[in-house]
């Protein structure tokens, strides 16, 4: 009965850090900027704005620069606001 406890948390932990290391993968950064930069070039190609495969790029960057700061905004928030139990 532990032993079939001990050995589902375990289960349970593997998966819980799978999914933490793919939240914070740079493999899931790129894909997530490739299909910002699509829609976003398919968006502005649609409503006529010119050179949508370059402007299409602002969105790109916005997003990706805050993904950067949102990291040190959150290092901050729980070094100055987090209380752990």
């Amino acid at each position: 009965m532990i032993e079939t406890e001990i050995d589902l948390i375990k289960q349970r932990n593997k998966r819980v850090d799978a999914e933490k290391a793919w939240e914070t993968s740079g493999t899931r950064r790129i894909l997530i900027l490739f299909i910002t930069y699509i829609f976003a070039m398919c968006v502005m190609w649609g409503i006529g704005v010119s050179e949508p495969y370059l402007n299409a790029l602002i969105p790109t960057l916005g997003f990706y620069l805050s993904t950067l700061s949102l990291r040190l905004a959150k290092k901050y928030w729980l070094e100055n606001y987090y209380k752990a139990d």
